[in-house]
Formats: structure tokens, C-alpha cells, sequence
């Protein structure tokens, strides 16, 4: 199993997190509680879930079900746009912890900036908070472009560990990537696949192909390559396994260069200014 279990990253509070985990978005609780297992048991040590997601209970069960020590699993979830606000944060991180049935989670991330309600200061300082007693082990930020950061950082005390941001090859984030390694920040990928567009691309099919590799492990090699921490989302136990059977290729530089030309700047999702 040795080339199924995802490296290590130090953040920079000093914890680490499995470079590669499993995303949960729009999963049902009871089929989050099946792909966390099932996740679990192909070697993965890292799950992503979130308050909007309404399956932190799922995720809590496919935990307690893999039976694995609870060190030995990175656990994340997110406060929602509707929770900003010093006590509102606090208050949703004990109700995300009672649905996941956890002491600690391992991550706690502002979802997103929601700037329009202009809380996440506030928000972030609950969160300063909840690292300072030991409820989550680190805290960081999802969906920042580099104008919050900037305030984040000149107003609070703690640097977030991660930026969690849309991130794939139509949409490769060069200006906040460079902005966070220049703080210490890891940028991970939501999104890594572009929802599935990756899937039957001429380009990473022709890649994969130099490999007996799909095209969905090209992008995922890829942001290993580039030092983002991934997480792809499967509910199919096959898909799940093949996901994090990424580490036995290496990419080189005329597959990079061919990745890297893919750049259109188009989203799946909303733009962080947009959205709350």
C-alpha cells in the first residue's frame, strides 16, 4: 500500500496534512458515511467537509466506522456565510463537532470572505479562538483572493494555514498561489477536476495515456506537483482508489507546459466578491 498513502506537508503552525484527501461536496449524509469508509480503507487520512455540505454527521459516521486511531485521520470543516460573526462562529463550530462526533477537528476554515457582510475579521478571530483552546488544531481560509489576505493579515494575529481555493487547469491561480507560498500559506484545490471537466480531455487523455494514467490522475498528479493540497470528490469506491493512485508517475516538463497553456480563467464556481 505504501504508493496509496499521500505525502505529508508541514503547515505552518507546525501540523501536517495529508497532501491528498477526499472532498464530500453535495454528498448525502448517508452516502458521505459509505465514501469516507470506503476512502479510509484505500488509504486516505484526509477528509474535507463543510458546514453547507449538511453531511458532517455522514462524515463523522464513515470515521467511526473505519475504526482508524482518531491522530491518524485530518479532518476539516468550514463556518458558512450565514455563521459570520464572533459568537455566530463559535456557536456553529459546536454544532459542526457535535454532527461530526469529534474533540478537535484538524481544520477549521472560513468558507468563504462573504466581504459584502465584512464579518470575516470577526469570524476569524472566533477562530483564533477555538486554535487557542485546542478545538481545532489549525485554522485558515477558503475562497480569499489576495485583497482579504492582505486584511487578514494586517488585523489578526494568526497566519491561516491554507487558502482553499477553485483551482484546476482552466483556472491555475498563479497570483494567489505565489501570494500564499510568500506568506506560508498552502493553497489547496477545490474543485481539482473542474467538476468533471478533465474528464475525456484530449489534451490529459493524451497525457495519461504516456502513463496508463486517465486523465482525472494527470490533474491530480499535477497539483501534487505544484504543491497544492488536492481533494477530489468520487462517491464510487473504484474512482475513490484511483484518485490517490498518483504516486507511482512523475509529470514532465513538456506534460507541465501543456497543462500550464490550458490557463482560460474560467470558474465553476462564483468569484469570492460575489458571493454572501
Amino acid at each position: 500500500m505504501g504508493s496509496m498513502t499521500s505525502p505529508l506537508l508541514t503547515l505552518n503552525d507546525g501540523h501536517s496534512i495529508p497532501q491528498l484527501g477526499l472532498g464530500v461536496y453535495k454528498i448525502a449524509d448517508d452516502l458521505a458515511a459509505s465514501s469516507v469508509q470506503a476512502a479510509l480503507e484505500a488509504g486516505y487520512r484526509h477528509v474535507d467537509t463543510a458546514a453547507l455540505y449538511e453531511n458532517e454527521k455522514g462524515v463523522g459516521q464513515g470515521l467511526d466506522r473505519a475504526g482508524l486511531p482518531r491522530e491518524d485521520v485530518f479532518v476539516t470543516t468550514k463556518v458558512w456565510n450565514d455563521s459570520h460573526g464572533y459568537d455566530s462562529a463559535l456557536r456553529a463550530f459546536d454544532k459542526s463537532l457535535t454532527k461530526l462526533g469529534l474533540d478537535y477537528v484538524d481544520l477549521y476554515l472560513i468558507h468563504w470572505p462573504a466581504p459584502r457582510q465584512d464579518r470575516y475579521i470577526d469570524t476569524y478571530r472566533a477562530l483564533e479562538s477555538l486554535r487557542a483552546d485546542g478545538r481545532a488544531r489549525s485554522i485558515g481560509v477558503s475562497n480569499f483572493h489576495t485583497h482579504h489576505l492582505d486584511r487578514l493579515l494586517a488585523e489578526t494575529a494568526v497566519v491561516p494555514v491554507i487558502n482553499q481555493v477553485e483551482l484546476h487547469p482552466w483556472l491555475q491561480q498563479a497570483e494567489v498561489r505565489e501570494y500564499d507560498a510568500n506568506h506560508g500559506i498552502l493553497t489547496q484545490a477545490w474543485s481539482p477536476l473542474a467538476r468533471g471537466r478533465a474528464i475525456g480531455n484530449d489534451t490529459l487523455d493524451a497525457i495519461g495515456a504516456k502513463y496508463g494514467k486517465s486523465a482525472a490522475q494527470v490533474v491530480i498528479r499535477w497539483h501534487v506537483q505544484l504543491g497544492n493540497v488536492v481533494i477530489p470528490k468520487s462517491v464510487t469506491p473504484q474512482r475513490i482508489r484511483d484518485n490517490i493512485d498518483v504516486f507511482d508517475f512523475a509529470l514532465d516538463a513538456a506534460d507541465l507546459a501543456l497543462i500550464s497553456a490550458m490557463e482560460s480563467g474560467e470558474r465553476t464556481g462564483k468569484d469570492p466578491d460575489d458571493l454572501g
